[in-house]
């Protein structure tokens, strides 16, 4: 897993979310509801900031509650769909 990417949605969710945890605190598998506390708005909110960031689009099938449990499963979501768009563009 990249840390780079790591680093970068911790940073989102404490700065542009504006949650109240140290970056460095924030564990890769810490329920991002449950312990972040991030609310349905907060969801749209990161969904739509990841898209902006990482330069790709998290469709409806992707919005899933299970790809927006932690931190560790929102890196892979974005490593996939970066991959596919990488495939997909070279492809042509």
């Amino acid at each position: 897993m990249r840390e780079d990417l790591i680093a970068s949605l911790r940073r989102i969710i404490v700065n542009d979310l504006y949650v109240e945890i140290a970056e460095n605190e924030i564990g890769l598998d810490d329920g991002l509801r449950t312990v972040v506390g991030l609310d349905s708005v907060g969801f749209v909110e990161l969904r739509v900031l990841c898209e902006q960031k990482f330069n790709i689009e998290i469709n409806d099938n992707d919005y899933t509650p299970e790809n927006f449990t932690s931190i560790r499963l929102l890196a892979n979501l974005i490593d996939r769909l970066q991959a596919e768009r990488t495939a997909a563009t070279t492809a042509r």
